[in-house]
């Protein structure tokens, strides 16, 4: 499985238990802080903020918070300024690894998400050591029980998807970022759920992981960057095979 749709997979579940301790809301608010401060604060003229309040929906996030970070972004109500930044890097066995994160402190994240790397067994690097390697696209994921593939197809492409692919379980959809909204909003219209729906940084290649120990450790690190408080996402370039992934239950 490759490793944009596997760690997307991976954070929708994790997003469901974070939600419950409001862990990711607090994520989810600096997104939209930073997107109701560069585009406005209307979500019909700000397509980056109303896909930063889908995310809080999805979360669960109660309408007065994502409210307030909105005005905190626009000057109705105080708050801390953020900046978007990002890592690069790579982790044990050449896998490109890039974290997008929004912080009130450089000096502060920088140093952390170093110590993260090294301890496990990765290395930062330059900026633009990695980032060329992926491209951001829409990236919706649909359970294949849900829909036959040609019917899928027919309605995603039409609604500007880019392309689709069969995993197995799942169908992978990937657009541009501008025909991202669209292609929910078809999708939703045909009542065909989606697990996963996100803006994302897409490899264009991937790298094989075959060995149960090493895709462990990578997991780990992927884990330690994603519940950093400042980072929003992490993508990588590798590609598990579904036997591995069963080895790490």
């Amino acid at each position: 499985m490759s490793g944009h749709s596997h760690w997307a997979g991976i954070k929708h579940k994790k997003a469901i238990v974070d939600a419950k301790r409001g862990k990711i809301w607090s994520k989810i608010a600096r997104m939209i802080i930073v997107a109701a401060r560069a585009g406005g604060g209307d979500p019909s003229a700000n397509l980056t903020l109303r896909y930063a309040i889908d995310k809080g929906k999805a979360a669960n996030m109660p309408k007065d918070t994502i409210e307030k970070a909105i005005k905190k972004a626009t000057g109705e109500a105080g708050g801390a300024g953020y900046e978007e930044v990002h890592y690069e890097g790579y982790a044990p066995g050449g896998i490109a690894v890039l974290v997008e994160a929004l912080t009130d402190n450089r000096n502060r994240t920088a140093p952390e998400v170093k110590k993260i790397f090294e301890r496990r067994g990765g290395t930062l690097g330059a900026a633009g050591s990695v980032k060329w390697m992926f491209h951001k696209k829409g990236l919706i994921t649909v359970k294949s029980s849900a829909i036959g593939e040609d019917a899928l197809m027919e309605i995603a492409l039409s609604a500007g998807a880019d392309d689709l692919k069969n995993t197995g379980e799942t169908y992978e959809l990937t657009c541009t970022p501008t025909a991202f909204e669209p292609l929910k909003a078809e999708l939703k219209k045909h009542n065909i759920a989606f697990e996963v729906a996100e803006l994302s940084m897409i490899p264009q290649t991937t790298i094989p992981v075959n060995n149960a120990d090493s895709a462990r450790k990578l997991m780990g690190l992927m884990d330690e960057l994603e519940d950093h408080d400042d980072v929003q996402s992490v993508y990588a370039n590798f590609d598990i095979p579904d036997d591995i992934l069963k080895q790490l239950g």
